[in-house]
């Protein structure tokens, strides 16, 4: 009986975190628990992002090349845009900082205040990501596949990117007929047809000289491979499949498709977080001007956002460092 008593007593001193564990209420343990899961996903999906390029590294296209632009602006500003993606990002985290430390202090105007930049801050973040999918999927110069799936550029003698709309003339004589199934081949279904052919392509790079073609191989200098006059011709008219233009889940006139896979993906899942985080900001944000939290004397629902908010801004960081940095 004694012993019963004494591992009773011996119990109840085990415990003493009340209803508040680690001195967090039950909402800011769970977002916890859900930013940790969460990271994990991430992880695994870069870490996924990561084991490819080191598999194709020599084909893996070079960000520099990729996101060269900016809105309102034509010309070659490589990783600028997304540059100032990032700084917006990470101020709205500043904001959201403030907002939770005026909160503590029951300043009702400036959590309303440093809450609305925020929203605007990450609503600026979401409209740029947007722009540049468009961007992306649009494309700018053009290549064409080859036959083994690898993708020629071309470039001019100095190296610099030529676009296929520089060099290569439409024949408006050939009427193309996109496969569709009110043209009678209902088993055959294909994307919106290039602005050109192979065989047009082919005819521009013959009348223009000072126009080459660059594999999508890097060399030991840290550059795409550029074949001769010669090469490029052979190259082009022996394995010359398909023209290209932009980037979309199943080719990407940057290099291996699997990169503009990834880029959708994970980036993609990054933005659906982002969205998602400046709509519960939008749900706060009216609370507070409704005075929700100044009748309970507690502003701890900007704090659990504020967390979330925090998370989406780090893994951003991950996200840029990848696929923009490295």
């Amino acid at each position: 009986m004694s012993t019963a008593v004494a591992n009773t007593g011996a119990e109840g001193k085990t415990w003493n975190g009340g209803n508040e564990p680690l001195k967090a209420s039950y909402g800011k343990m769970m977002m916890w628990f859900f930013i940790v899961s969460d990271a994990l996903t991430f992880s695994g999906f870069l870490a996924a992002y990561g084991f490819s390029r080191f598999k194709f590294i020599d084909a893996w296209p070079i960000a520099d090349e990729v996101f060269t632009h900016v809105p309102f602006f034509h010309g070659n500003y490589p990783m600028i845009y997304v540059a100032f993606m990032t700084f917006i990002l990470i101020m709205s985290s500043v904001t959201m900082v403030l907002a939770v430390d005026a909160g503590h202090h029951l300043n009702k105007s400036k959590v309303t205040i440093y809450m609305f930049l925020t929203i605007i801050g990450g609503i600026i973040f979401v409209g740029s990501q947007a722009w540049e999918w468009g961007t992306f999927i649009k494309g700018d110069f053009g290549a064409v596949q080859t036959k083994g799936g690898n993708i020629l550029q071309f470039v001019d003698t100095d190296g610099k990117r030529v676009a296929l709309r520089d060099f290569v003339v439409a024949d408006t004589h050939v009427d193309r007929t996109q496969h569709e199934s009110k043209n009678g081949l209902w088993f055959v279904g294909e994307g919106t047809l290039p602005t050109y052919t192979v065989e047009e392509v082919i005819h521009g790079l013959e009348a223009n000289e000072n126009v080459l073609i660059r594999t999508q191989v890097i060399n030991e200098e840290g550059e795409k491979t550029v074949l001769s006059r010669a090469e490029s011709l052979k190259q082009l008219k022996s394995n010359g499949k398909v023209v290209v233009e932009g980037a979309n889940l199943h080719v990407n006139e940057y290099g291996s498709p699997l990169f503009a896979d990834f880029f959708f993906f994970i980036t993609g899942f990054h933005g659906f977080h982002v969205f998602s985080g400046i709509v519960l900001n939008i749900i706060i944000f009216f609370n507070v001007v409704l005075g929700t939290y100044e009748k309970r004397k507690s502003y701890e629902m900007v704090e659990k956002v504020g967390l979330y908010w925090h998370f989406v801004d780090l893994v951003w960081v991950f996200v840029f460092t990848f696929f923009y940095l490295v």
